[in-house]
């Protein structure tokens, strides 16, 4: 691929919006489209992409959706005229019911892509639901080449057998195109692609370094590289929502935020509702993706992400972020340094399990 792998771009932030225009493309669709999620759900949002998705299926456009088996709650069931239709749904890795229950079942599919007559890409960090209708969300949308490389990523998660054994190297490689990477990660403790090009990134950056994401729990090498580059000068901020949808993540991760500020790096929070865009820029950089930045993401899930200098994309995370910061406040170190007894017994609590939350 060329110098026309992007022609356009667009980023969405609000989650009706973002399914508008989604649901319009469908629409207008001639050959495929495929869907990959974490979760699709029996609500009014999940409804109308199914019927949309069965009358495309009834017209003769191929139809493929990868839902997570977990993340997901609805069955087949739900999807019986679209498969009578000749529509196509896989559950990624249904669950197992072991002794090892958590630990065999954690392995999960976390990306979210809409692929469109290999034209046309959403990669997003929103799921197909009601559940997220008032959070700011972030969903990348492209038209040009990218779209084929991103189907030959779908159709080999979809075409995994059921034992899900498989080449992790070659399942885990990045595809370069031109301004942007296409990183992806399966689940490994060797790989994690995604985490390894963040903190790349983060060793390079010169200027600022700005982190959005809903669930930060940071791995130790990138609270330390945030910390260095904010001693060296750089100017580092990682906004949060002030309250996520993640109880257990909003006690543990304040075991992290004191030592950010002491080294320099600038909390904020994110007050209106849940923020839950995955997206970060240092320099003239940007990545934007599925993956939080914590343990989960980074070493059980399937997700994938975009890096790149590509000036159209930057411009318009760059924007993003602008807009999110006008709603946030800055972390109050006081009042953590005052926070209760049982808040920093609980977090001591949590922290064994950090790597599941």
């Amino acid at each position: 691929m060329s110098g026309k792998d992007i022609l356009t771009s667009s980023l969405y932030h609000d989650p009706l919006r973002i399914y508008y225009v989604m649901l319009e493309d469908i629409n207008k669709a001639k050959d495929s489209v495929y869907i990959e999620t974490y979760r699709f759900e029996n609500d009014p949002i999940g409804i109308k992409f199914r019927n949309v998705l069965t009358k495309k299926a009834q017209s003769g456009v191929d139809i493929m959706l990868l839902l997570d088996a977990w993340g997901t709650s609805v069955s087949s069931k739900f999807f019986k005229e679209l498969i009578d239709a000749g529509g196509k749904v896989k559950f990624f890795k249904k669950l197992r019911f072991t002794i090892n229950f958590l630990s065999a079942n954690h392995e999960r599919d976390h990306r979210k892509l809409l692929l469109i007559d290999g034209n046309i890409s959403y990669l997003s960090s929103i799921n197909i639901s009601n559940y997220n209708l008032n959070w700011r969300e972030c969903s990348l949308r492209l038209t040009g080449q990218i779209t084929q490389a991103l189907e030959t990523i779908f159709k080999q998660n979809f075409h995994l057998k059921n034992s899900y054994k498989f080449d992790k190297k070659r399942l885990s490689r990045t595809i370069k195109l031109d301004g942007i990477d296409i990183v992806r990660d399966i689940p490994s403790v060797r790989f994690q692609r995604i985490r390894k090009k963040i903190l790349a990134q983060i060793k390079k950056a010169k200027k600022e370094i700005i982190i959005e994401s809903p669930y930060f729990l940071p791995t130790w090498m990138i609270m330390e590289r945030l910390i260095h580059a904010a001693r060296e000068g750089v100017d580092v901020k990682v906004i949060m929502p002030q309250r996520s949808d993640v109880t257990v993540v909003n006690v543990l991760r304040q075991h992290y935020l004191g030592r950010l500020h002491e080294g320099g790096v600038k909390i904020m929070y994110y007050q209106p509702t849940n923020l839950h865009a995955k997206l970060m820029i240092v320099d003239d950089n940007f990545y934007v993706g599925s993956a939080n930045f914590d343990y989960r993401s980074f070493r059980y899930m399937f997700e994938i992400g975009l890096f790149g200098n590509d000036i159209e994309v930057f411009d318009q995370v760059q924007r993003h972020i602008k807009q999110t910061l006008q709603d946030c406040i800055p972390f109050d170190y006081d009042e953590w340094r005052k926070r209760r007894f049982t808040n920093k017994l609980m977090e001591a609590m949590l922290l064994p399990f950090r790597h599941f939350l």
